[in-house]
Formats: C-alpha cells, structure tokens, sequence
C-alpha cells in the first residue's frame, strides 16, 4: 500500500528518499540511509530488517543486488516484501514479492528506482520515474517531492491517503532533511508546506552542523543570520506588495 523513490544526486552524491502510503506513519518504517553509505526502501508486508541490515551490509562494501539477495534469500517472508535501493557507487537494486498486492512493481534508472504495490497501477510508477528524469532543473529534494506528486496524480496507492514523508542525507550519517506527515489528508501537501517551513530556518542552521570532516561545526553563524535576516526581507517586503494590490473593501 505504498509508492516510493529512492535516488543518489549525481552531482553530489547525495542521497534521498521520498514515500507516500495508505497507512500510519511510513516515513517510520520505509526509509533506511546513510551518507557515503547508499540509501534503501523496505516497503509491502514491510521488514525494517531489509533497511537496518541492509545498511551494515552497504557499509561493509556489499553491492545493491548482493543486499537484496542476502535479505530476501534467509526471509520466508519475502514473497510478500518489496526492497529497492542505491548502494555507494550509485548501483540501483530492487525486488518485488511474488505475493505483493497488485498491481505492484518497480522501475530502476540510473541512480534511481521507483517501487510500489497496492497502486493504482503502473502508470503510478511510471510518472514518478519520469517526472524524476526529467525535472533535472530543480534542487534534489523538490525533484524527488515532483516525482511523489506525479506519482499521486496518476492515481497513487489505490486505497487512498494517509501519510508521506521526505529523507535526505549528504555525507553524514544524520539526516540533512527529514520531514513526515504521519497522519494526514493531503500527506504530500503537507510535506510540501513542512519544506517551505524547513527552508525559512532550519535549513540554513543545518549548515552549521559538525560533519565528518569538521567536528566543530561552523562556529560563526553570522552569514547563517545574514541569510535568515535577507529571507526575513523578502517575505515582509513581498507581503506589502500584495497588500498593496489587495482590493479595497467597500
């Protein structure tokens, strides 16, 4: 009962995962992913024992497909599991029970997968894959929050709507992004709202955090309150410009 897309920024190496699903709280259990480390969805009758292993493996230099083999080949409970995933070196793997829900499936790219079951049918799949390849224009995060959204606009998880949720990680292990709508009617608005929000404060702050390479951080925030301060500018300075053109009450 659940639509997702995992993918590795090219550019940078950063890794992402978008999820959407007629059920509580996916963005709890579906994604799995580490910077340097690769990124992995563990969806359907869903194992977080696909995403925990299957990150030890991916750190140990393990392939996406010798994950995939290695988790679905000791489990009686794969025929009804959906796993797709990216590992280090941008290699894409994915794999889908033959007890899923139709209609199930998923699409593999380069440095990106789609996966679903309990959809609409394939056409959900297909747009989200499309919308990703084509949207190369945008930053990371609102191409994979595109493809979730081109996914739900062909018909999504065919049950209806309940939760969704967006991860990011750039080369640390703790997440650069990760945002969720736990329990929602329009889950994927909601996300687009939760990142506008994110992208006021949070995102600029998030720049300040010690990595593997800094320890320390950033320790002066001064061009981090710049920004803030600029942002802050903009909206009051655009909100009296729509003031200004607001019809006058009679």
């Amino acid at each position: 009962m659940t639509f997702s897309i995992v993918a590795r920024d090219k550019a940078t190496g950063y890794y992402g995962i978008s999820v959407a699903s007629r059920f509580f709280a996916a963005g709890a259990v579906v994604p799995h992913l580490a910077g340097q480390v690769g990124a992995i969805a563990t969806q359907a009758l869903v194992s977080p024992i696909y995403g925990t292993e299957g990150l030890s493996l991916l750190r140990s230099g393990v392939s996406a497909q010798r994950v995939i083999d290695t988790v679905v080949d000791r489990d009686d409970g794969s025929h009804s599991r959906q796993i797709h995933l990216i590992d280090a070196k941008g290699r894409a793997a994915a794999f889908t029970g033959d007890k899923c829900i139709d209609w199930c499936g998923h699409l593999i790219e380069d440095h990106v997968t789609v996966a679903g079951n309990m959809l609409a049918g394939p056409q959900v799949i297909e747009a989200a894959m499309e919308a990703y390849l084509t949207n190369t224009n945008l930053p990371f995060e609102e191409r994979l929050l595109s493809a979730m959204e081109a996914a739900e606009a062909a018909g999504g998880d065919k049950r209806g709507r309940q939760s969704a949720a967006l991860k990011i990680v750039h080369d640390e292990d703790y997440p650069w992004l990760d945002i969720r709508a736990d329990d929602h009617a329009a889950p994927l608005e909601e996300l687009r709202r939760l990142h506008a929000v994110a992208q006021e404060r949070y995102l600029h702050f998030a720049e300040l955090m010690p990595t593997r390479e800094n320890i320390h951080g950033l320790l002066d925030r001064t061009e981090i309150d710049r920004k803030i301060a600029d942002l802050e500018a903009e909206r009051k300075k655009a909100g009296r410009l729509s003031a200004s053109f607001a019809t006058p009450a009679s």
